[in-house]
Formats: structure tokens, C-alpha cells, sequence
């Protein structure tokens, strides 16, 4: 996929980049990052019309002084970067996330993850979080869905402690190929499907979704009609800003919030289903 990198100059920048962020929420970007002076926004290229941006009132506010320009980001090839910049992902001592290139280490849960295309190293907040969150869940005999896969590191680490079966979904064939890959690595077993939520079939004691805020809301009653009465379901791949929005829509969707953890702004955040 080829994405487009929004860049947005803001002044005053504490309420302004907040106010920026709640109206390009409501578009299709799918993920955001701060800057000293702004906004750094991403979105599909075959999403970035031209009127995109005519509904986002801020930018024709007197009150703020908000100039933007935009680039084309072509896939990035995460093997290049993971050989330059990698180095293992450690987490509570239990568990590490590392390359093929480095040693095995003496934790408990020792995942050898090679990107490609791919998210889900670790390194990112979200991933990070939600690999932390499963290292206390129970997941002995259950069937989980890692729903927006990546590499395919949140579901590997639910088959190594005890999951009865896996299911991959991702809608990028680079990521359907990595997690097949990386499942080799891990002498892991399951199925890898190409698709979005539409491609969900079967029901879930447990469902990871580590996507964008947009998706989860657009989604969130299809993974919910996919999960057992009593199953747990985590979200992550939205800001701290986010969660009651997340929460109202899981409220709806007859799912109970049980607790969230926050790591750099992102959050990672427990459902069950009532």
C-alpha cells in the first residue's frame, strides 16, 4: 500500500493539534504522530480526495494559524530497518521479541519475528502493550483471532501460552505472507486470511485488535457477534484521547470495559462480552 503523509504546522499548538486530531479522526486517516510544531497524519493514497480535507473546521478557525503540506510515503521495507535499527523487545522479563539474527535468550517466551512489510515488532507502544497484557491472560485452550495480524507476534504469543487455535486476519497480502512465515519460525500452526472483518467465520473465546481507532468503531459489532458470551476481547491502535469513544460504541455492542493501560499516549484496553 502507498500512504499519504499529511503534515500539519499548528499555532497555538496545545489545543490546536487536539482539536486538528478529533476532526481528522472523523476521516479515514488510520494513524497520527506528533511533532514538535504538529500533526503528522497518514492515510491510504486511494482515500486522499480533494475535497478531503473541506469539512475540517479548524483549519478556517481565526483562532489558530494551522499550514499543511503533504508527501507520498512509499512502502517502507521493514527488513532493511529491522537490520539497521532492531534490537530485542524485553517485556516484564518473561517474554522477548527479536530478529532471526540475534541470540535466543533465557526468557520464558523467546519469538523470533522478521517483519518484512509487516507491523508488530514490539517496538511500537500498542504491540508492545497488548503482548504485555497476554502475558497475564489465560489463554490455555482458547480460540483467538488476531484480527489486523501484522507479523503475527500478538498471536504467536497466545498459541506459545496454550491457545487451542489461532486465525490470522489481514487485509495487506505482504502481512498474510509474513505472519505464514514467521508462524514457520515459531513452530506455530493456523490459519492466515487475506480480508478485513468480513472475513471473520468462526466464533472467538479471545480477540486481539490492534488496528486504527476508525476501524475498531466501524468493526467493533462484527468482532463483537464473533465472540462468545463471556470472552475477552483487547483493543489497541488509538490514543488516550480515544478511549471513551471506544468504550461508548463497545457499550452498544453489549461488551463490558474491564481496564486499560496507557504507553506513550496509546492505549490498550480489555473488553468483555456480557
Amino acid at each position: 500500500m502507498i500512504y499519504i503523509e499529511y503534515k500539519f504546522t499548528i499555532h497555538p499548538l496545545q489545543s490546536g493539534r487536539d482539536i486538528l486530531l478529533a476532526e481528522l479522526g472523523e476521516l479515514p486517516f488510520e494513524s497520527f504522530e506528533d511533532f514538535d510544531n504538529g500533526l503528522l497524519a497518514y492515510i491510504e493514497q486511494t482515500e486522499d480526495k480533494y475535497s478531503l480535507l473541506e469539512e475540517v473546521h479548524v483549519l478556517k478557525s481565526d483562532e489558530f494559524e494551522i499550514s499543511y503540506n503533504k508527501s507520498t510515503i512509499e512502502q517502507v521495507n521493514w527488513n532493511e530497518e529491522w537490520e539497521k535499527n532492531f534490537h530485542p523487545i524485553h517485556i516484564d522479563n518473561r517474554c522477548t521479541i527479536r530478529a532471526p539474527f540475534h541470540p535466543k535468550t533465557k526468557a520464558e517466551i523467546d519469538i523470533i519475528i522478521e517483519p518484512k512489510m509487516s507491523f508488530g515488532t514490539g517496538h511500537h507502544a500498542t504491540t508492545y502493550q497488548i503482548s504485555e497484557l497476554l502475558l497475564d491472560e489465560d489463554c490455555e485452550d482458547k480460540r483467538v483471532l488476531d484480527m489486523g495480524c501484522g507479523t503475527g507476534v500478538l498471536g504467536i504469543l497466545a498459541d506459545i501460552r496454550g491457545a487451542k487455535s489461532v486465525d490470522y486476519i489481514d487485509i495487506d497480502t505482504w502481512c498474510v505472507e509474513n505472519t505464514e512465515e514467521n508462524l514457520e519460525r515459531n513452530s506455530c500452526e493456523g490459519r492466515v486470511i487475506l480480508g478485513g472483518a468480513e472475513k471473520i467465520e468462526n466464533d472467538y473465546d479471545l480477540i486481539l485488535a490492534n488496528i486504527n481507532r476508525n476501524i475498531l468503531l466501524e468493526d467493533m459489532s462484527t468482532y463483537t457477534s464473533h465472540l462468545v458470551s463471556g470472552g475477552i476481547i483487547y483493543f489497541s491502535g488509538f490514543y488516550k484521547e480515544d478511549l471513551e469513544l471506544i468504550q461508548k460504541e463497545a457499550f452498544k455492542n453489549e461488551l463490558t470495559f474491564v481496564k486499560n493501560q496507557v504507553k506513550e499516549n496509546w492505549v490498550a484496553a480489555k473488553f468483555t462480552k456480557n
